[in-house]
């Protein structure tokens, strides 16, 4: 990986991806990143079919991130034998992006997940849209 990802030219692989994300969840607030220790981060090319027609999307370019899970404000002390909650990144949707707009990867990143991390803490896009502005800054 650069030491400045900015500067990055190239299709990052899953790695590299798999890495900035876990600097996304790393700047967050630490009350945030408390609740997030057990979050899985999984990159894959896209989304599979399934999701998809879960989601009611047809085009697989259309998804570049989801949640899978409980939200923390659904869980209960009783919720025992659960699978933990995933963060799937699609790599392929985020790369298009990515070139489309000219949005720094990272910042890209950051974007999604925070978007995911929101429905993982049970917060509207309002509360998600506020703590992207903030910048993790605490």
């Amino acid at each position: 990986m650069t030491s400045d990802p900015s500067t990055i030219r190239y299709a990052p692989d899953a790695a590299m991806l798999s890495a900035l994300a876990r600097r996304a969840i790393a700047v967050m607030p630490p009350l945030f990143r408390t609740h997030l220790e057990g979050i899985a981060v999984r990159i894959e090319e896209f989304a599979d079919e399934t999701i998809l027609a879960d989601l009611g999307i047809a085009d697989p370019w259309e998804l570049s991130g989801l949640y899978e899970g409980r939200p923390l404000t659904e869980q209960s002390l009783w919720d025992a034998g659960e699978l933990a909650p995933t963060i799937r990144l699609f790599r392929r949707p985020l790369l298009d992006e990515w070139v489309e707009t000219g949005v720094a990867l990272e910042d890209l990143i950051t974007h999604v997940i925070v978007h995911e991390v929101g429905h993982h803490f049970g917060f509207s896009d309002d509360d998600m849209d506020a703590i992207e502005r903030d910048g993790g800054e605490r």
